[in-house]
């Protein structure tokens, strides 16, 4: 069973990367640092959040791993420009550019609990920059961080400029369309990753996997387009190979076991996600990533399903 693949010319041991998740912090007290050790040992990629609790050094400083930035677009160019190159030079391989936040989703549940930081925290990457401190609010202290900051007139020409400050690839992260792969594309994206950010930008936004058989035909083979976002079994990985997804990032499921335990918890999950992925390869007669093919699953829409075809 040969589950390696490479990303961006990067060989890694399995399909399965870990998406950027803001404030890890938050979950564990090695954070961002745990996760990133976790990845490593995995042999596989992970994403460091913007709004990380841990700067792109200090992730840096916890030993060699494939590690990509994730990215939103401030109103201030330098802040960016900055970050990038801050990123680029701590060994980060590649520049993920969120494009489904210009503003934030209505996320009541930080509006209920008038979420902001904790006061022992900061958005290290920002710490030096006066930008790291999250102020309490009357609703959300994220939601009136991101409406100063972030520029809601990102556009295709951003991904342009950003190709002149950095000699990254730039994967563009958050298209749910044909329209927005091709013209992600357009612009020189070397990929695409479908994501809806967890379903919690907009109420009934298609899920991960209904958007993307057709964000794939669109890019016809011209950049490998990845799938974020939905993922809690070996199965959904191979699903979303099968729609013909070039690998999978999971977001929800690395919180939820750094929360519980750790570097030892996010180690176990990708574990998990790991031989649930092989078994269903097995089961399924494919002894390599290249076997598994749209034959394999039957897709309705209410109930994507693996059929087994040995």
């Amino acid at each position: 069973m040969d589950m390696t693949t490479t990303v961006l010319g990067f060989k890694i041991s399995m399909p399965i990367m870990i998406a950027p998740t803001a404030m890890q912090k938050m979950a564990h007290p090695d954070g961002e640092y745990a996760t990133a050790r976790a990845a490593s040992a995995a042999r596989t990629i992970m994403t460091l959040s913007s709004w990380a609790t841990s700067s792109v050094e200090e992730v840096a400083s916890t030993g060699p791993g494939i590690r990509f930035f994730q990215l939103y677009v401030h109103k201030d160019r330098n802040v960016v420009a900055q970050l990038v190159r801050r990123a680029e030079r701590a060994g980060f391989k590649a520049i993920a550019l969120t494009v489904d936040t210009p503003r934030l989703g209505r996320r009541e549940a930080d509006i209920k609990n008038r979420f902001t930081l904790p006061p022992f925290l900061t958005l290290k990457n920002f710490e030096g920059l006066d930008l790291g401190k999250m102020d309490k609010t009357d609703d959300s202290g994220l939601a009136s961080y991101v409406a100063d900051q972030i520029d809601r007139t990102l556009s295709w020409k951003d991904i342009k400029w950003l190709q002149t400050i950095t000699s990254l690839p730039i994967l563009v992260k958050g298209v749910l369309t044909a329209e927005d792969a091709r013209l992600s594309i357009e612009s020189g994206a070397a990929g695409i990753i479908v994501s809806n950010h967890g379903a919690r930008q907009l109420d009934y936004v298609p899920a991960t996997i209904m958007a993307l058989e057709e964000v794939v035909k669109a890019a016809e083979g011209r950049v490998p387009v990845f799938l974020d976002g939905g993922v809690r079994r070996g199965t959904d990985v191979f699903k979303a190979l099968a729609l013909g997804a070039s690998g999978i990032f999971i977001g929800r499921p690395v919180v939820f076991s750094l929360a519980a335990e750790g570097e030892a918890g996010v180690r176990k999950v990708l574990q998990m996600l790991r031989d649930e992925f092989e078994l269903t390869m097995a089961l399924s007669g494919c002894r390599s990533l290249k076997e598994i093919t749209r034959n394999h699953i039957v897709a309705d829409w209410d109930q994507p399903r693996v059929v087994p075809r040995l």
